[in-house]
């Protein structure tokens, strides 16, 4: 299969990453607004066959020091086909994001992520966290 990777926003299916997304264990918890409005806040990745999206993947970012990698799935039918890689490498390989620092959390996908050259943190300590504050 051929399968294309884009990083406009326009060929998104907000549908789809909602539905994908609210059946995740990281984001359930989201409303259909939340998660649109993360992906216009963010730079969003799609994965796709012709114009079907089988794949996303969001960064939050600054473009000059940061990057945090998060929303990563890739849609059930077309896992274990290396979907998942293919769409790692055009994120992380994306010019804008050249040279900066990366970061994620993932509760699972460690085996994933160590073949880009993530690694655990050793030393937790360092980093903070504030959840989320519903109003």
């Amino acid at each position: 299969m051929i399968y294309k990777f884009s990083a406009d926003k326009q060929l998104l299916d907000l549908e789809l990453i909602t539905k994908e997304l609210q059946a995740t264990y990281w984001a359930s918890n989201r409303t259909a607004r939340e998660i649109q409005k993360s992906v216009e806040q963010s730079l969003c990745f799609g994965a796709y066959i012709d114009q079907e999206q089988i794949g996303f993947a969001r960064v939050v970012t600054d473009f000059s020091t940061i990057a945090y990698l998060c929303d990563v799935f890739v849609v059930k039918k077309y896992q274990g086909q290396g979907v998942g890689k293919l769409l790692m490498n055009e994120v992380l390989n994306y010019p804008d994001l050249n040279g900066i620092a990366w970061f994620l959390r993932t509760r699972d996908a460690h085996h994933l992520y160590e073949k880009f050259g993530f690694s655990v943190n050793e030393q937790p300590r360092r980093y903070m966290e504030r959840k989320a504050q519903k109003a």
